[in-house]
């Protein structure tokens, strides 16, 4: 049976969650503009599985509407009870680069409670290059989890404000050699001398993967 934007209404509308599911799943093979007409009555279904991948989806379909798409995603992510999908709709506002919800990242990552809704907007903040973060991602650096500093060193790196290279320089001695690894990308990006003078201690780190990394940086610039 061939995927019609008619059987995937059908499909959404259908009590059963497999059926939700699927459709979901389906408007992927459709036109983008469909796909984004359809996609808009499953953000708000019933069950979470349903909206996590419709969410997802609006990295790629939001293009058609960066207003509405806007809406959408600021909704979900405040409002949404499920933190899985706040965090989902904070990626697809980085991915579309919609700086416009700056201020409401900003605040739920002051009050929520949940690590990965603040690692996605850590990420997200980064990936929309959004100079008013960089307060923000200093803050971040600070966290007790690991992988919100992680994304704080990318994103710093990301947006591109060579204040970030002190506040990064004391990581280059993390024991995490994952963050260290995110790290030689990030001061790569950012290029001043006082960067290169660490990407050179980096290139002689005891893990290969920071090392290798480290040399290429700086072969680069």
């Amino acid at each position: 049976m061939s995927i019609t934007p008619e059987s995937v209404k059908q499909l959404l509308s259908s009590e059963d969650l497999g059926d939700r599911l699927r459709a979901v799943n389906q408007i992927r093979q459709l036109e983008p503009v469909v796909g984004f007409e359809l996609i808009q009555s499953a953000v708000t279904d019933s069950n979470t599985r349903v909206r996590y991948s419709a969410i997802s989806q609006i990295d790629t379909l939001g293009g058609q509407d960066l207003d509405l798409s806007l809406k959408i995603l600021r909704d979900r992510l405040l409002n949404d009870p499920e933190p899985d999908v706040q965090a989902a709709a904070a990626d697809c506002l980085g991915a579309l680069k919609l700086g416009e919800a700056f201020d409401d990242l900003q605040e739920l990552y002051q009050t929520t409670s949940e690590w990965i809704v603040r690692f996605s907007i850590i990420a997200a903040l980064g990936e929309m290059g959004e100079p008013r973060a960089f307060e923000l991602l200093k803050e971040a650096l600070s966290s007790d989890n690991e992988l919100v500093q992680t994304a704080a060193i990318s994103s710093l790196g990301d947006l591109g404000d060579t204040q970030a290279v002190p506040l990064l320089t004391p990581y280059a001695t993390h024991p995490d050699w994952q963050l260290r690894y995110r790290l030689v990308q990030a001061l790569s990006r950012l290029g001043t001398t006082d960067a290169k003078s660490v990407l050179g201690n980096l290139a002689n780190d005891q893990v290969e993967a920071v090392a290798t990394e480290a040399k290429k940086a700086l072969s680069n610039n």
